[in-house]
């Protein structure tokens, strides 16, 4: 038996029913799952796409109870911009994607139903107790990440009840590829969203398991529906590093709005893909550049700290006045009034604190700014 099987019918054990709102009963004991854009119609003693989802006797059963990953760090490796800035945020995944990206730096949780390679086994946990470590931390912010976290929305949600009843805003990191359905099941407990936009081709997004209009859409329906939505692009060399493609990237964020925070973040061999290069620094400062002229606010090279100057940072764009300085994931100074620029009273887009502290040590505690005198300078 491959360490796949022994895996998944050890997860099998530790679900729960799924949301109601997630789940339309079919012909023949099918039921359909609409926790993802796949729609799976599943039939008994099957599995979706996810591998995680799976029909017990007519119920669709959903993962619950169990993280493969916690960890406590600064919410810019997200990467969240616009929201705690120089806060820490208690992350958690679990395992499985619906999707395939060869490319995957997540993949030994996100790929380990489909390949024994992935090492990552669950750790058994209840919710309260992930609260009762968010409290101890003093975390604004927790977030479902490192596995794609709509397929494991139902116990995301109910982690989430118990956070927000605790003050802590929460957030997904997510490949995007969603139905209104769960889209509308994760609002009253889901306020960020950072959205992977892998590339502006069909073909291409195919090959990776998904469909590129469903992103889009879910883009297109989370600004619409107030989540604060920020937006990534693993620029990856011969992939989608053309100019037309970011290019098409830029244009159709900016048609959504102006104010969504594209970063642009450098790719590394990893996974299955490890013919392609580095991304170059300048290939970066390029989709910068696209990405301004194309309109955008706020454009965010990542990933090659020293190689792209001031790029890094937030700048007022009425005034153009620095009010965060980067250096990679370190905040070194915030100079933001809480929403509001301090120079010009310009309202900066984003989830801010009205007194945020300019850097803290973990535990939420205000440390001395810190001016890097280093590559980021």
């Amino acid at each position: 038996m491959s360490a796949s099987i022994r895996l998944k019918e050890l997860l099998n054990d530790n679900t729960m029913p799924s949301a109601p709102e997630l789940v339309v009963g079919e012909r023949g004991g099918r039921v359909r799952c609409l926790a993802c854009g796949h729609r799976c119609s599943i039939l008994p003693g099957r599995s979706g796409v996810c591998r995680v989802r799976f029909n017990a006797e007519g119920e669709l059963r959903a993962p619950a109870g169990y993280v493969a990953g916690v960890q406590v760090d600064p919410i810019e490796k997200k990467p969240f911009y616009h929201a705690f800035p120089a806060r820490d945020a208690l992350s958690f995944g679990m395992l499985g994607c619906d999707l395939h990206c060869g490319y995957c730096q997540n993949w030994v949780t996100s790929q380990s139903l489909r390949d024994d390679a992935a090492v990552s086994r669950p750790t058994f946990v209840t919710a309260e107790r992930l609260i009762e470590i968010a409290v101890a931390r003093k975390v604004p912010v927790m977030v479902s990440t490192y596995n794609e976290p709509l397929i494991t929305a139902d116990w995301a949600v109910e982690i989430f009840k118990l956070a927000t009843a605790e003050g802590i805003q929460c957030g997904f990191v997510s490949n995007g590829n969603a139905t209104p359905e769960v889209l509308e099941f994760i609002r009253p407990y889901v306020d960020l969203y950072k959205v992977d936009l892998k590339c502006h081709d069909d073909g291409s997004y195919r090959k990776l398991g998904g469909v590129l209009e469903n992103v889009l859409d879910s883009i297109r329906r989370l600004w619409a529906m107030q989540f604060w939505v920020e937006v990534v692009t693993l620029v990856v060399p011969g992939f989608n590093d053309g100019d037309d493609e970011l290019k098409r990237m830029a244009g159709f964020l900016a048609g959504v709005s102006v104010d969504i925070p594209w970063h642009v973040t450098a790719f590394h061999p990893d996974y299955k893909m490890t013919g392609p290069p580095r991304t170059p620094a300048e290939t970066l400062v390029r989709a910068y550049d696209i990405g301004k002229e194309a309109g955008l606010r706020f454009v965010y090279p990542g990933n090659i700290h020293g190689g792209i100057g001031n790029r890094e940072h937030t700048y007022c764009p009425q005034c153009e006045k620095l009010l965060i300085r980067r250096c990679g994931f370190i905040v070194e100074e915030n100079r933001m009034k809480g929403s509001i620029c301090p120079f010009c009273d310009e309202a900066i887009p984003g989830v801010w604190e009205k007194d945020p502290p300019s850097h803290t040590d973990g535990m939420g505690v205000p440390l001395p700014v810190v001016v890097s005198e280093g590559p980021c300078g």
